[in-house]
């Protein structure tokens, strides 16, 4: 019974990391959190344990011995593509060097914990062919690509090597309640603020987005039944959406008559279009159940409170 199952989250104060703490208390898990947040930051109410740390930090050894632990979800590093081409050592170290310290520390001290990674379809780039599946090769367009894609491969190693349990993630575009920052934000509060909406690029670039509630879920699921050998899955709705057609969706919400406009550059490391097949998840037993256009009205709602204060 998850009663007495007990899950390290990472990161646990970061947009995703509020989600997947909240569900996995609700599901009855003991929630046990990492951030190098102070304690009012972190999402106390859903957890049973919170322990500030600048990863690495020599306390996450005790940490791992203090509670006996059946799952870590790594959620911590830098999650920007422009700031990781602007400073990439700085994404090196959030990203690569860290994951490889705390799958160094689970199998010192907690070799028996699935350790899930939250990858990135940053390490595709621009796929080969659309929908795309985990089998595609990879080539990353930016540091941040490269440094999840090698966090990819320490976890195989680490399952190989020294038999620790892992699998990891590659999230398309995550959004929610919550999210102060990416496409669906950044339309929101130029409508709101600006009263007009100029956005990057062409508007026919394609994104396939995944609330962060089905993210959660889709946590949990991979924690009960994923094989752990050090396997990949993709993690999207399957759905397929033009950022033009997104912010028709946005403005339609907010009922905001302007039309989007776009400056036409993409900019450096961006991908042009995503979907992702999901039959590899499904088959675990996963569905997205949040539909985007029921997940961006939500989102416009809580976008246009946090803003407007209505």
């Amino acid at each position: 019974m998850s009663q007495n199952k007990s899950v390290l989250i990472t990161g646990v104060s970061g947009f995703i990391g509020r989600y997947i703490a909240r569900y996995f208390y609700e599901q009855g898990w003991s929630v046990i959190g990492i951030d190098n947040s102070p304690a009012e930051n972190a999402p106390l109410a859903n957890l049973s344990a919170y322990h500030r740390l600048h990863l690495p930090d020599p306390a996450l050894s005790s940490l791992l011995q203090k509670h006996s632990l059946q799952v870590c979800i790594h959620c911590a590093g830098r999650a920007s593509v422009g700031l990781s081409i602007t400073d990439p050592v700085a994404d090196f170290y959030a990203n690569t060097t860290l994951t490889f310290e705390i799958l160094n520390a689970l199998r010192i001290n907690a070799p028996k914990c699935r350790f899930i990674f939250l990858s990135s379809a940053a390490v595709y780039g621009n796929p080969e062919s659309l929908p795309v599946n985990e089998t595609q090769s990879l080539a990353p367009l930016s540091p941040y690509g490269f440094h999840k894609q090698q966090c990819e491969q320490l976890c195989l190693e680490f399952t190989k090597v020294y038999e620790l349990p892992t699998t990891s993630l590659r999230i398309f575009s995550a959004y929610g309640p919550g999210l102060r920052r990416q496409v669906l934000w950044d339309i929101c509060q130029k409508a709101i603020s600006q009263n007009s909406v100029i956005l990057q690029g062409t508007g026919q670039e394609s994104r396939d987005f995944i609330h962060a509630l089905d993210i959660a879920k889709a946590l949990m699921v991979v924690a009960n039944f994923a094989p752990m050998q050090g396997e990949v899955y993709n993690l999207a709705s399957g759905t397929e959406v033009s950022i033009s057609e997104l912010a028709k969706m946005v403005l339609d919400d907010l009922e905001h008559e302007g039309i989007p406009q776009f400056d036409g550059v993409v900019p450096i490391g961006t991908p042009l279009k995503w979907r992702a097949e999901m039959s590899k998840l499904t088959a675990l037993g996963f569905t997205a159940s949040v539909p985007l256009k029921k997940g961006v009205k939500t989102f416009v709602n809580w976008c246009r409170a946090e803003l407007v204060g209505l």
